[in-house]
């Protein structure tokens, strides 16, 4: 089954597909993960994405479609895949079908901005062991070190909340037309962020099985 998930930043899409790559057993092609990488590695890719990511901004598409190009023809995908951080806009959902990529299901995840703009900029990173933190939700005992390594915990740039106001803003004009452009072709399915975690699966695991 090859499998789309949208949602805003913030919208945990990224454990969502955690779960349906245990349940499914195909890969999950993160184009956040391979960027990222990118930027520690200093590739050529790393240096043109580095800019954009820094000001919240997009990837411009010829870098990113280049990628799951390449990503795709890997023998791990043969029985399908999930993309998560692609198609970022309708012009890539225009490529992907360009290079025959058939898509079974579209699967929305929605979560109301206010959610997400505390979700992010409550993130705290430990800035040595990169352990993850939440000032509300997952808080380190004394709010300021790291539990496993004593190191500061840091707010990653990404999670500014001047930052997430401007990645919103560019999802809702480049990333959610494609909510249209998928249910216009039947293949769209919206599940709506719960408080817990587990029952946003349960709704997701429903939406694949439907």
């Amino acid at each position: 089954m090859n499998l789309i998930l949208l949602g805003a930043p913030g919208a945990g899409k990224g454990t969502q597909a955690e779960v349906i790559v245990n349940h499914l057993s195909i890969p999950a092609i993160s184009t956040g993960n391979i960027i990222r990488e990118s930027l520690r590695n200093e590739t050529e890719l790393g240096l043109k994405a580095k800019k954009y990511i820094d000001e919240g901004a997009l990837v411009p598409d010829e870098v990113v479609i280049a990628i799951i190009k390449e990503r795709l023809l890997e023998d791990d995908c043969k029985n399908g895949f999930i993309l998560d951080g692609f198609p970022r806009t309708v012009p890539q959902a225009e490529a992907l079908d360009a290079m025959g990529v058939v898509i079974d299901k579209v699967i929305d995840i929605e979560v109301e901005d206010e959610k997400i703009i505390s979700r992010l900029s409550g993130r705290r990173v430990c800035k040595d062991c990169s352990a993850s933190y939440h000032i509300d939700y997952k808080p380190s005992k004394d709010g300021k070190t790291c539990d496993l390594c004593g190191a500061e915990l840091i707010c990653r740039k990404d999670d500014h909340p001047d930052t997430v106001l401007e990645r919103l803003r560019v999802y809702h004009d480049q990333t959610e037309p494609l909510i249209k452009f998928y249910k216009d072709r039947g293949k769209l399915f919206v599940v709506h962020g719960q408080e817990k975690v587990e029952d946003t699966t349960k709704l997701t695991l429903a939406a694949i099985e439907e």
